[in-house]
């Protein structure tokens, strides 16, 4: 069976060692100065004991190597729309004692009734070895076909998905899941890049985040997936053009 094909049926799908270990080592200098104990989530689903870095190619550009990764974006070109876009971006630190979350899918935010088409697919990429006790991802295999059921916290069906640095585990938007707890004594970093379709509203305001002299620096791929690109046949035009105007020719 090929990736595509244990995403279609299981909702997701673990890519071993993808990233090298210099690109690890190039995102977490450019994360240092952002985790320093002072970004812990404000709620118990950004967790209160998990630091999490917004606005990310802002703050650490190394991550586009991630964010435009061809294996992963192999998989989300099979499920979206051409022209998808990046929805949210970000950086999460688990801390020990850190609680599991509750299980909730990332498209959540689309009123549309279950079971569905995923209207975007996420990746969490291990920057730290994902283990059994430091707040691994967890999922329920084949929950994206599922209809409004709302399973227990400690729903037998959860699995644990451990995995060493460099790797990806991409799921579909339909997919429950939830950050694990953090029962060691060392931190868990992830990255998380989450696609949407190209004509639904974006999590996090991208070109906000990224402004167009920040964006400029990425490859024309990355600057598309931000939102500086039209969803044909006009969609996206900024004072009745295309939004690559703004910014300067890398």
């Amino acid at each position: 069976m090929g990736a595509l094909s244990d995403l279609r049926r299981d909702g997701y799908v673990v890519l071993p060692k993808l990233a090298t270990a210099d690109q690890l080592a190039g995102i977490r200098r450019d994360l240092a100065p952002f985790l320093t104990g002072r970004l812990f989530g404000r709620n118990d689903f950004e967790g209160f004991r998990s630091e999490r870095v917004y606005a990310l190619l802002a703050k650490a550009p190394s991550v586009a190597a991630l964010v435009e990764h061809p294996a992963v974006l192999e998989l989300v070109d099979a499920v979206l729309d051409p022209g998808y876009l990046l929805s949210a971006n970000l950086a999460i630190n688990v801390h020990p004692g850190e609680t599991a979350q509750m299980l909730h899918s990332d498209d959540g935010y689309c009123r549309i009734p279950r079971p569905r088409e995923p209207m975007g697919l996420s990746a969490i990429w291990a920057v730290d070895d994902f283990t059994d006790d430091n707040g691994a991802t967890e999922v329920i295999p084949g929950s994206h076909t599922w209809g409004d059921e709302e399973p227990d916290h400690s729903d037998e069906r959860v699995r644990q998905i451990t995995m060493p640095a460099g790797s990806a585990v991409v799921f579909v938007g339909t997919l429950l899941h939830r950050g694990g707890a953090n029962r060691s004594e060392g931190t868990r970093l992830g990255i998380t890049p989450q696609y949407c379709q190209p004509w639904i509203r974006q999590i996090e305001n991208m070109p906000l985040a990224v402004p167009p002299p920040v964006a400029s620096a990425f490859s024309p791929l990355v600057r598309a997936l931000l939102g500086y690109s039209i969803h044909q046949p006009f969609i996206g035009y900024v004072d009745g053009r295309d939004p690559r105007r703004l910014l300067t020719p890398r």
